[in-house]
């Protein structure tokens, strides 16, 4: 069992692409610039290659977690410590027999979302609480990494 990079890859330019869709102004985008204050000027004054390039970087941490959180069989990879070639006959059997168990499309969209849920809301919403920021700005914001993270878990765990 090892980490498909290709579909981290894919999955880490999903977020880039769904951002693009969901913060375009006819969708939520301008509905997001009310609610966290933000104005064409400060837009325009921001270094927008290192805004994708960091974004890109941090998407690519998230799909390598969407591994961890979408496919069951990285926790048997991390009972026998990761090294694979030295386990016992046991995981090779475990392996024959539920290798690609829940490994579907589905199944990983499923855990994106309730990993959105449970991880990215809890934390965005205190953040935007302190920051004195709207339900609609959560909303929008939550909104944003349901779907992405649902499509990153759907690349991550189908794609094999």
């Amino acid at each position: 069992m090892e980490i498909n990079f290709l579909a981290v890859v894919v999955a880490a330019a999903s977020a880039l692409v769904l951002g693009f869709i969901w913060y375009n102004p006819k969708t939520f985008g301008t509905a997001w610039m009310k609610a966290a204050d933000m104005t064409e000027e400060k837009m325009q004054g921001a270094n927008m290659a290192k805004i994708f390039i960091l974004a890109f970087i941090f998407a690519l941490l998230l799909a390598m977690s969407m591994h961890t959180l979408s496919v069951h069989q990285m926790g048997a990879m991390g009972m026998v410590g990761g090294d694979i070639e030295n386990a016992l006959p046991s995981y090779n059997a475990f392996m024959a027999d539920y290798g690609t168990a829940h490994r579907s499309f589905g199944h990983g969209a499923l855990h994106g979302f309730f990993a959105s849920i449970f991880i990215v809301l809890p934390v965005l919403g205190t953040n935007a609480l302190f920051e004195r920021k709207s339900a609609k700005y959560i909303l929008i914001n939550s909104g944003y990494w349901a779907l992405t993270m649902a499509v990153m878990g759907a690349i991550i765990c189908g794609w094999h």
